[in-house]
Order: C-alpha cells, then structure tokens, then sequence
C-alpha cells in the first residue's frame, strides 16, 4: 500500500483557545477572514498537521510510563519523574516538555475541525473533520481524564466558563462515539493510499473506544467489521515483520505521517529518538530487563526464537531498533495486528470459546516464528493472559503499553507496585490552569 506524505498547510488565520491561548502559529502565515472563506482543504490539513506535535508525548507516555522503557535514573529531575507515581509529575518543566505540547496541539487540531465541520459544503472534508476531532478528544482523555470542550470555530476567548472540564464518559457519548460513527457513514476507503481518514480506520477506533470502556459486545461488533473488511480494502497483515512499522505497511490503518521537509508542529527528540536512546536523557539501557524478559517467554512458550525481539531491541546494549530512527518516520496509529488483538481480547471478554479467540492469533505468531497456541489456555484468565503478553511483544515501542496496564486494571499487578489511580491520568499542564484562573482545574494528586 502507497502510504503519500500529506502536504500540510494552514490556510487562514484563526482566533484560538487552547485552551487559553489566542493565536494560531501558522504555516505558512496568511491573513485572511475565516467568513471569507470558500475551500476549507487547507484548515482539514491543518487538523491533521497538529498531531504530529501529539506523537512523541503520546509514545513517550505510553512506553516510558510503564514497564517497557526507562529515563535515566541518576539524571535530575524531570525526566526519572515518570517512574515515580506521585505528585512531583506534575512539575511545570516536564509540562513543558511533554504534557503542554500534547494538549495545546490537539486543541488546535479540535479548533480546525470544528471550522472544516461548522463551514465546509463538502460532505467528505466534514466526515474527515469529525473523525480527526474524535481521535483529537480520545487521546486527551486517555491521557487527562475529563477535559474541556469546545465544538466552536470561533469560541469567545473572553468566556472562561468553557474552560470548565467535561466528565470524561460525557465526551466519550457525546463527542467522540458519534464522530466516529459520523466518519463511519461519510467515509469510504480511498484514504487508506493517501493516509487520511477512512472508514475502516475509523471502525478500528470506534471498536478502540469501546474497548477502553469496558463495552465489549460493541467492541466485538466494530472490529469484526474491520478484520472482516480488512483484506477488501487493501489491508493484510505483513508476511515480514521488519515492514510492519515502515511507511509503506500494508497492515496500517492510520498513521500521522511526518515529513522532513515539513516542520513538526513540536520541537525535540522525535518519538523513535527516544526508545532509541537518541536522546541524554534516556541514552543508557533505556530498555528494561522486563521487556527482555517478556520476549524471552515468548520465545520459550512458541516453540522457538521470537523474530521480533531482535527487530524489536537490541538485547545487548538494551536499545530499542524497531524504528530507522529518521526524520520521516511516520507514526502509526492504528494497524492491523493491533485490532486483531482487540478483536481476540474483546470476544474473550464476551465469554466466546477458547477455541474461537486463540487462533486469532496464530498469523501474528506465524510470523513471528512461534507456533500456535490453540490447546495451551483452557481458561478465560489464561487467554487473557496471553493475549495481554502477544499485545506487549508485538506492540513494543508503538506507544500503547500505559494504556492496556490502566484500562486492564492490571497496573499494580504489572509494576509490581501499588499506585494510586490518580496517576493513571497526567497532569494537566500548569499552564494551562494558571492562565484559565483556575476554571481548568488540575487532576487529584498534582
């Protein structure tokens, strides 16, 4: 599948709140009424442009916060804070850092959409908006809980009182479920060889979303649709693991491209610089002998060596090698060995047969050199078990560990530890709440 840079641009200038800041930087600077416009192609890519300033606080959250990477422990303060479940997180420089560029550039990305949504006569351009909105709001309250909304182009920087933080359940019914069904329904697939929304990505999501709300059945349902759908469409598995996280993967659903000829929407270290220890602060046997050790199991439980440990890490030195490491390296969001893992946990959540769910897996495994494990797990916990040990191995490094921990209930269990749930979400930036005067309030425990 031809995975084609999309050319990012902002076409006019906007009033924005985000959630208190009043300006939109603008690539390239053009001075123009957003009444005065007819073509809203260009604000649609600037909703898509904004994640990729998402991505690298986003996997370094997911990764480094839970048992598969590690910032250097004898370093100062910020950085050794993501090991630390407690308030010192929530510190005004690793905001900065991580936490600031995150929620700032979603909310950017949620003001474009709301302007392609509000304005544009083109049915597509709105259901691409929406679905970008949709994944704009999931990941904010995957990573801070409850959240402010905004569903206005033009919202009145002067009223705080929009500031105040929606439950996040609200969103979730209200925002993030219907514009994903809304994409679903506007949406075919010829995105999939631009690399913009789809509707089979968009499925993906939907049944994501569900998955994290514990509603199985629907799960079930959304991402039947697209394994069912998935070769149709153009989306197979790849017979190579070494290709599964390039560019040109024919099992992506949706990745936020990066292009080295186009500036990222946040500066720093890119996301694979830092699992690749390409950064001080994490430049030292950043991966942890528990990861090493999760794919030594998989090794002695598949009847062989997992292929994906050596493309995955580099034991020796304890550095991550799953990504080239270069400046357009994109970053996939969604793929397809991912929903099938959903597909097999959400339908042994259900209660279906042993004998249903385990041979799911057995492509994955295939590639991977193992053998099948059909007949090992006679138990819903024993399939549980080893669909949460398949996601950990095939998925290292791709930004989702935090989150299967958080929204398992397995945390304490995991990190060997107990942790205060509070910590399961991230501070809201300081900034944030101090220039809203305390309308946006900050998450317990920071």
């Amino acid at each position: 599948m031809i995975k084609m840079k999309t050319i990012y641009t902002v076409a006019i200038s906007m009033l924005l709140l985000t959630a208190c800041e009043n300006e939109l930087d603008q690539t390239p600077a053009v001075e123009l009424e957003s009444s005065a416009l007819t073509d809203y192609a260009g604000v649609l890519n600037a909703a898509y442009y904004y994640h990729t300033g998402v991505v690298t606080p986003q996997a370094v959250m997911g990764e480094f916060r839970a048992d598969n990477l590690t910032f250097e422990f004898d370093d100062e303060p910020p950085y050794p804070d993501f090991h630390e479940y407690n308030e010192d997180l929530g510190g005004l420089g690793i905001s900065e850092i991580f936490f600031r560029p995150f929620y700032s550039n979603l909310y950017k990305a949620i003001l474009s959409a709301n302007n392609v949504i509000e304005n544009s006569e083109d049915d597509t351009e709105v259901a691409e908006a929406r679905f970008v909105r949709a994944l704009s709001y999931f990941k904010l309250v995957m990573i801070f809980g409850d959240v402010t909304v905004n569903l206005s182009p033009s919202p009145d920087p002067a009223d705080l009182s929009i500031l105040t933080r929606q439950p996040a359940a609200d969103v979730y019914n209200n925002i993030i479920i219907p514009d994903f069904q809304a994409a679903i329904s506007g949406l075919d697939n010829s995105g999939l060889a631009s690399g913009r929304a789809s509707k089979i990505a968009a499925q993906g999501f939907l049944g994501k979303v569900y998955l994290y709300r514990g509603e199985y059945a629907n799960a079930v349902t959304e991402l039947a649709k697209v394994v069912n759908s998935a070769t149709a469409a153009g989306v197979v598995l790849e017979n190579d693991y070494t290709n599964v996280v390039t560019d040109m993967s024919s099992e992506i659903l949706f990745a936020t491209q990066i292009s080295s000829s186009i500036t990222n929407s946040a500066t720093g270290t890119l996301f694979s610089g830092w699992f690749q220890g390409g950064d001080t602060k994490a430049d030292q046997d950043n991966v942890t002998q528990s990861l090493i050790n999760a794919f030594a199991a998989s090794s002695a439980a598949g009847g062989g060596t997992d292929l994906r440990e050596a493309l995955t890490i580099d034991v020796a030195n304890k550095k991550g090698v799953k990504y080239i490491g270069d400046l357009d390296q994109d970053f996939i969001e969604l793929r397809l060995s991912d929903v099938i893992l959903m597909y097999a946990e959400a339908l042994n959540e259900t209660n279906a047969p042993v004998g249903t769910v385990l041979p799911l897996l057995d492509p994955i495994r295939t590639r991977a050199g193992l053998t099948s494990l059909t007949g090992t797990a006679s138990s819903q916990a024993d399939v549980r078990t080893a669909i949460a040990q398949e996601r950990r191995v095939e998925l290292a490094f791709e930004g989702h560990r935090w989150f299967d921990l958080v929204r398992t209930g397995t945390v304490d269990a995991v990190m060997g530890q107990t942790i205060n749930s509070n910590y399961y979400v991230f501070p809201i930036p300081p900034s944030e709440v101090l220039a809203s005067d305390g309308v946006i309030t900050q998450n317990p425990g920071y």
